[in-house]
């Protein structure tokens, strides 16, 4: 059965399909933070998801459990350059080296901790994320929180996906602009690629 696009109709989310706690292998997965960047999130940035703030103490609680539990950590950034064609789409944000493209205090990333610049919404398009998950670390878990759910997160959980590793997404860990896209990205993740999605990152255990 088709449904057309009929303009201004309501539009019923899918009921989402809540794990109530995933326990996982601290030997074969990794945390991915998407984008918790200084445009986005914090009050003078250039392109802020208000909610993005609502994420912090989550992601940071998440942080340090997969630190203590030797989890490996990731963290993409949006990296715009100097008249970046993405500009014709957005308004000017993340130009690489200024206080925007930096990840907020509150996350900072350690020494030892892989920074992944990125050029589209993809954390895995053109940067060495791919190599070092499968290579280098040797994962087949992933779990994903950032900001902005239904673009940044949701692209890079979609390639996740698609290659095969096991996606976990807190809710209470992403962020979006408005309720429907937090649906969708949940929605899609669940679906799509047989994803897990908790409501609370306090859900995910690292053993």
């Amino acid at each position: 059965m088709s449904f057309p696009f009929i303009p201004n109709k309501k539009v019923e989310v899918p009921e989402i399909a809540y794990k109530d706690r995933v326990t996982l292998d601290s030997q074969n997965t990794a945390l991915i933070i998407v984008d918790m960047q200084n445009d986005f999130v914090k009050e003078k940035g250039k392109l802020v998801v208000p909610a993005a703030r609502e994420t912090i103490p989550g992601i940071k609680n998440l942080l340090s459990s997969a630190r203590k539990a030797g989890v490996p950590v990731a963290y993409t950034l949006d990296t715009m350059k100097e008249d970046d064609p993405e500009f014709d789409i957005w308004p000017e944000h993340c130009k690489e080296n200024t206080w925007g493209w930096e990840v907020i205090p509150e996350l900072k990333p350690r020494q030892d901790e892989l920074i992944c610049p990125k050029l589209r919404y993809d954390g895995f398009y053109g940067t060495g994320l791919e190599h070092t998950l499968s290579h280098v670390w040797k994962v087949e878990n992933v779990v994903i929180v950032g900001t902005v759910s239904n673009i940044c997160v949701l692209h890079t959980a979609s390639s996740a996906g698609l290659r095969w590793y096991k996606v976990i997404i807190p809710a209470d860990g992403i962020s979006a602009l408005t309720e429907f896209d937090q649906a969708l990205t949940l929605s899609q993740v669940s679906n799509l690629y047989s994803g897990i999605v908790v409501k609370s990152t306090e859900d995910v255990v690292f053993k």
